[in-house]
């Protein structure tokens, strides 16, 4: 039986909306509302959902670059939310993330070797002779040569930022990984390298990751188990090849309908959700997803939250209704 490395119980974020000249809390934007996932030594969860899921300030909130508004994060055995300041430091050897944008996460002043170092400053334990050296590993491991770390971010593409961002990361020695959308900004053919580069770099050292992303094929290809996002709950959670093979959810289901198909000769049924994603401002009362549900019942879906139960071994869905077929549009 697999090892959990990280086990988020209840994780909530909401965001208060002040008015007033008090400055009052007048509504709360519900970012993540209540999730519960485990994320197993050495395997890869991908967390995928439409923008304004909440995928983005699931992964904040693990790493506590945000503060959550309650729940737990335990991470190798520790709630890493009670930890004090002394305590999140050095927790954070083991926990780093590689940001969206690999321009925006990069100091334009700073050359890539002093990013790279700028970790190891940080924890201390090295001298400079060391950290040099620990540098030009780091961007040898990633692809890079050595001699650019005496160069500035914006002498490199995209793709070349995105790998050094990621030495940065593993620069303390890490053993958990978020990946907040890492290749989205990316071309297609720098995506795979990307995407190989990770992997490669996981089988190496035995990281564990949390992969952000809203493209699936991308999220398929990496990914061991995948968890499906909508308004800041878990909609579904499976192995990656039972939930593309067979989702049980009707949200997950629209989605893995949208991924197009290489063969422009083949007719794709589209499941066609109706109107946009609320607002976390004011999420639907019951499931969340029954306003654009196409197989919602009432009164029951508007009235009761499905809870996130296995129906499947290792399957786990919110929905009332869940496996039931859906209509289908050709596209």
């Amino acid at each position: 039986m697999s090892e959990t490395l990280l086990l988020v119980r209840d994780l909530k974020k909401y965001f208060p909306v002040k008015r007033g000249v008090l400055g009052r809390t007048v509504a709360n934007v519900k970012a993540v509302d209540g999730i519960t996932f485990s994320v197993n030594k050495g395997e890869t969860l991908g967390l995928v959902g439409e923008s304004g899921s909440g995928k983005t300030t699931v992964g904040r909130c693990i790493l506590r670059l945000i503060e959550p508004t309650s729940g737990e994060v335990v991470f190798a055995g520790r709630n890493v939310l009670e930890l004090d300041a002394g305590g999140m430091r050095r927790m954070r050897r083991n926990m780093q993330i590689v940001f969206q944008d690999p321009y925006a996460s990069l100091n334009p002043r700073m050359t890539v070797g002093a990013i790279v170092a700028e970790p190891l400053i940080i924890h201390g334990g090295m001298s400079g002779s060391e950290r040099d050296e620990k540098v030009a590993q780091l961007l040898t491991k990633v692809g890079l040569q050595p001699d650019y770390r005496k160069r500035y971010p914006h002498e490199f593409s995209g793709g070349q930022r995105q790998r050094i961002g990621v030495a940065r990361a593993l620069a303390t020695n890490p053993r958990f990984l978020v990946l907040d959308e890492p290749v989205s900004a990316l071309d297609v053919s720098v995506q795979a390298q990307v995407v190989n580069l990770l992997q490669d770099l996981q089988d190496e050292l035995g990281l564990t990751y949390l992969f952000i992303a809203h493209d699936l094929s991308v999220v398929e290809h990496i990914s061991t188990r995948v968890a499906v996002m909508y308004l800041g709950k878990i909609m579904e959670l499976a192995d990656r090849r039972a939930l593309y093979e067979d989702p049980l959810h009707p949200y997950t289901k629209a989605l893995l309908s949208a991924v197009p198909v290489p063969d422009p000769a083949v007719k794709k049924k589209r499941i066609l959700l109706k109107g946009d994603i609320p607002t976390p401002l004011n999420p639907p009362s019951g499931c969340v997803f029954h306003t654009r549900c196409p197989i919602a019942q009432f009164p029951i879906c508007a009235a009761e939250v499905p809870p996130l139960i296995e129906h499947k071994p290792g399957q786990f869905a919110a929905c009332h209704f869940a496996g039931q077929p859906i209509p289908t549009a050709s596209s």
